[in-house]
């Protein structure tokens, strides 16, 4: 492969992997995430536990679904996501360990305009 196919190459995997943590870049999405790590769970469960609209919990479900980062089957009448990959939960873990440590000196405040009460 010459120098330049390889630098297009890689160009394509960075706009993949951008538009990844793009997805994962809003607050409700990484708290869906967060309690789809515990567990699979359907919607209700979801926005009952998170404290939010129904319509902005699936807009959001259906957001990480389209990325492939969520997975959803049907039991009965109700839609049940899990994570569609572990390595969601490295990735998530990793960033919040990022976020939250001392040697963040970047200025990365947390923002807790949206509370959650999850259980521990």
């Amino acid at each position: 492969m010459d120098k330049k196919n390889e630098i297009e190459n890689q160009r394509s995997s960075f706009v993949a992997e951008a538009e990844i943590l793009k997805t994962l870049g809003h607050p409700i999405r990484l708290k869906i995430i967060e309690v789809l790590i515990s567990n699979k769970s359907c919607v209700k469960n979801i926005w009952e536990t998170l404290g939010l609209p129904q319509a902005t919990v699936s807009q959001h479900l259906v957001s990480l679904k389209n990325k492939g980062i969520v997975s959803c089957k049907r039991d009965g009448v109700m839609m049940c996501y899990q994570l569609s990959d572990k390595r969601i939960e490295r990735i998530f873990n990793e960033l919040k360990d990022y976020s939250n440590s001392s040697n963040n000196n970047h200025g990365a405040k947390a923002d807790n305009s949206i509370s959650l009460n999850l259980p521990k």
